[in-house]
């Protein structure tokens, strides 16, 4: 059975974003129809729509927590500070383990320009070579699987 990392690593070579590669590998099993999931965080991409801010693959993480954990009464500070802690968590690993959550900082400790240009790059096999994306979208994904199962045996 494929893990959530390497499927998140699967979509993003197929074209996928960032944002998008993550929330697809989970999209069912959070209750999320896949198309418009992946709709749902198309901007997301490229650090939010290329300003290389932070990382789609983090962003892809909140929304999930949101999904699953998230709140819908805006006076329930308990479950927003709750979902809070656990966003910074999972954030906070995928740092430890990839350096930053930066979209920039992480292409361009990786030698990738950080193009803010809003016209995305054409998706060839110089482009997947050279970028670190696939790796770090399969952080994500398998961060945010570690940290799901994690909190389900808890419980």
């Amino acid at each position: 059975m494929e893990s959530k990392a390497e499927r998140a690593k699967a979509l993003f070579e197929q074209g996928y974003n960032c944002c998008q590669s993550v929330v697809l590998a989970f999209a069912e099993d959070v209750g999320l129809v896949p198309e418009e999931a992946a709709r749902l965080v198309s901007g997301f991409g490229g650090g939010m729509g290329r300003l290389r801010e932070v990382c789609g693959g983090v962003s892809a993480m909140a929304f999930l927590l949101g999904a699953v954990q998230g709140y819908n009464n805006p006076g329930e500070a308990l479950e927003k500070q709750r979902l809070y802690e656990q966003i910074q968590l999972v954030a906070a690993r995928f740092k430890a383990k990839n350096g930053s959550i930066i979209c920039r900082e992480l292409l361009e400790s990786n030698a990738v320009a950080a193009d803010t240009s809003p016209t995305p790059e054409a998706r060839t096999e110089n482009y997947y070579s050279k970028r670190p994306c696939g790796r770090l979208v399969a952080s994500a994904a398998q961060i945010l699987q570690e940290y799901l199962e994690g909190q389900h045996t808890e419980e």
